[in-house]
C-alpha cells in the first residue's frame, strides 16, 4: 500500500483506489471518510458536494480521505452497480482504520455515495457517526438501517428530483435516535446556489456530536 497522505492510493476489491488524504497538524484523534455521487453520471471525488463536506471535517480537525470507487479516475476495476462499490468503502475503512487505530472514524456521502455509506458501514461498529446528504430515497432500499443507533444527520435539498423530502422523512421517521434532519429550502439535488448553508449544517452537527461526546 502506498503511504497515504496527499494523492495518493490504496489496495481495494478490485485493484488500486485512486484517494486524497488531507491530514492536520499533530495526532489525529478523528478521521472521516466522504464518498462521491454516481460513477456513471459524472460522480468523483472532486463533486463540488464532497469537497464541501470534506472542508467542513479538515476545518473540524479531521484527518479526511476522499477517494474514487472502482473504475473512476485512476481507481482499477469497473462499475458494479452499486456492489462492488460498498466494498470499495469498507475496504477505506480498513485502510484508515490501519492508519490511525485509535481514531473515531465518521462517514459521509452525498447522493449514491450517502446509498452505498448507509447500505453498506452504518451500523458498522468501527464507526462514530454519519452524515448523508441528497439521499436517493427513490432508487434504494434504506430498511436495514433503522436500528443503528448512533448520531446520524441527513441533509436533502426541498427541490431534490430524486429523493423527496417525504420519502425521507418516512425513513428518518423509523431511525434510532440520535438523529437530524435539515432541509435546505430551495436547494436541488446538487444544493446548487446552498453549499454554504450545507457547509454551516455539517459544520453544525459535528459540532453537536462532539458537545456530547
Amino acid at each position: 500500500m502506498t503511504d497515504l497522505q496527499g494523492n495518493t492510493f490504496f489496495e481495494g476489491p478490485a485493484g488500486q483506489i485512486e484517494a486524497i488524504l488531507k491530514v492536520p497538524a499533530g495526532d489525529v484523534t478523528r478521521a472521516a471518510i466522504v464518498c462521491h455521487p454516481h460513477p456513471l453520471f459524472g460522480g468523483t471525488m472532486h463533486n463540488k458536494v464532497v469537497f464541501r463536506i470534506a472542508r467542513s471535517f479538515q476545518d473540524a480537525g479531521f484527518a479526511v480521505l476522499r477517494f474514487n470507487f472502482r473504475g473512476v479516475g485512476q481507481s482499477e476495476g469497473k462499475h458494479d452497480e452499486g456492489l462492488g462499490e460498498q466494498d470499495d468503502l469498507r475496504a477505506a475503512i480498513r485502510v484508515i482504520k490501519e492508519k490511525y487505530p485509535g481514531a473515531e472514524i465518521w462517514l459521509a456521502g452525498f447522493s449514491f455515495g450517502s446509498a452505498m455509506m448507509l447500505r453498506s458501514s452504518a451500523c458498522d461498529p468501527r464507526i462514530r457517526a454519519l452524515i448523508a446528504a441528497g439521499v436517493p430515497v427513490s432508487k434504494y432500499d434504506f430498511t436495514q438501517i433503522a436500528k443503528c443507533g448512533k448520531p446520524k444527520l441527513f441533509v436533502q435539498g426541498s427541490l431534490d428530483e430524486f429523493g423527496s423530502t417525504e420519502g425521507l422523512r418516512k425513513l428518518f421517521d423509523v431511525l434510532d435516535e440520535p438523529k437530524q434532519l435539515k432541509v435546505i429550502e430551495g436547494a436541488d439535488h446538487f444544493f446548487e446556489g446552498h453549499l454554504a448553508e450545507l457547509s454551516q449544517t455539517v459544520a453544525a452537527f459535528i459540532a453537536s456530536v462532539e458537545a456530547v461526546s
